[in-house]
């Protein structure tokens, strides 16, 4: 297979194949962070969902079958939520608020608007539909009964399904072990200068710190190492090595390319690792390698300039990672967005460019595009991906950066 012709996606389910998904896992208490990790075991209703039959209205609890809807209905009792209904007497109505149980022999409510209230008494509206059973009840279990599987595995955890584990009396839940992952960033011209001016010949090292940023809004993800290696391929297959030992997966930025100085490639063949793609039909990013090690780890090699860097790891290794990580749902479409300021611009490429989102949702093309241009990098919002040959005139896939 000529992996220079698979599109982004395929070329990640040509990899992932090859890598071994996290099985361990640990306890941990809901009221420790869990936001954002992984379940590792489904879990299950304890007890029906709703608990009982309860009103979706205010109104009027009933038999339809033991009152004449047609006569004034007599109203004893009430039920409301928190407390246990009262009887239902026969031919008789008991006043019913939203959530509350019904009465054991009830099997409609009546809303309250659908009656005239006469002291201690109601008289129900005609109504051409007339008024079934089942009418505005919510039934026991009609959204889970109990022993059914209500959050499954590799669910990621967020405020809506922490609520669920609260309603559902998980006070501990297994979660996958955090992901641990190993950053090296290459290059002679690269260093760490602070607020010192590096040499003309220099650059600050911007990849490293905007990987990091990356993986650190994801908590199922934990940095195990970051490093910086010089264009020399000894030190390189080293530093390689050694960062794979407690990792799950590395990431390395630069030295992926076909230069003089770009060891990458060589040190994964010498490290015996199975290399699934080098080269895409993508912009920017072209040189990007995914690679596996027999081990089934993961190595992504990411091309130096700053914008290929980040917009291939959001585009590449997030979906590969949280495959690692156990996520069921692990290679999401984002949705789709129109831009304000379209062009007719084509690339026989899969294209990933800038955009910038304003207050009013609406997204437009950043005025410049280059690998490099680490300005228009930091005013933008995420990346859209234009297929190959066609401009940007539609609807394509935003992916906003984390």
């Amino acid at each position: 297979m000529n992996t220079k012709h698979l599109s982004p996606d395929d070329a990640i389910y040509h990899l992932v194949n090859n890598l071994r998904r996290i099985t361990e896992h640990e306890i941990s208490s809901v009221e420790q962070y869990i936001y954002g990790r992984v379940l590792a075991e489904p879990i299950s209703a304890d007890r029906d969902s709703p608990a009982a039959d309860i009103s979706a209205m205010d109104g009027f609890a009933i038999n339809i079958h033991d009152v004449n809807t047609e006569s004034m209905i007599e109203v004893r009792g009430e039920s409301k939520a928190g407390s246990p209904p009262p009887e239902l007497e026969k031919g008789t109505a008991v006043r019913i608020f939203t959530g509350a149980m019904l009465p054991a022999t009830a099997n409609a409510v009546i809303k309250r608007e659908d009656t005239t209230v006469i002291e201690q008494a109601i008289r129900i509206k005609a109504s051409e539909g007339g008024y079934p059973e089942g009418l505005n009840i919510r039934k026991a279990g009609e959204n889970a009964p109990r022993g059914s599987e209500i959050l499954s595995r590799g669910t990621l955890l967020n405020s809506a399904n922490a609520s669920t584990l609260a309603s559902f009396g998980c006070d501990a839940v297994s979660l996958i072990r955090p992901l641990q992952i190993s950053i090296i960033t290459t290059g002679d011209e690269v260093g760490q200068f602070g607020r010192a001016a590096p040499k003309p010949w220099q650059i600050r090292n911007s990849n490293a710190l905007s990987l990091k940023v990356l993986f650190d809004a994801h908590p199922w993800i934990k940095i195990t190492h970051t490093g910086h290696c010089s264009d020399e391929e000894g030190s390189l297959l080293a530093v390689m090595t050694q960062s794979l030992e407690k990792a799950d997966a590395l990431i390395i930025t630069g030295g992926v390319s076909v230069g003089d100085y770009d060891f990458v490639p060589s040190v994964i063949q010498k490290m015996g690792a199975n290399v699934a793609f080098h080269g895409l039909p993508i912009r920017p990013g072209k040189p990007v390698l995914g690679a596996s090690t027999e081990q089934g780890k993961l190595i992504l090699g990411l091309p130096g300039n700053p914008v290929s860097a980040i917009t291939g790891c959001q585009r590449l290794g997030i979906p590969l990672l949280k495959y690692i990580a156990g996520f069921s749902s692990w290679n999401q479409r984002p949705p789709k967005v129109l831009l304000k300021n379209a062009d007719t611009k084509t690339i026989p490429l899969h294209w990933l460019r800038l955009v910038e989102e304003s207050f009013d949702g609406s997204v437009t093309l950043c005025q410049n595009q280059g690998s490099g241009d680490l300005v228009a990098l930091g005013k933008s919002s995420g990346f859209i991906e234009i297929d190959p040959n066609q401009n940007s005139e539609g609807r394509w896939p935003y992916y906003r950066w984390q």
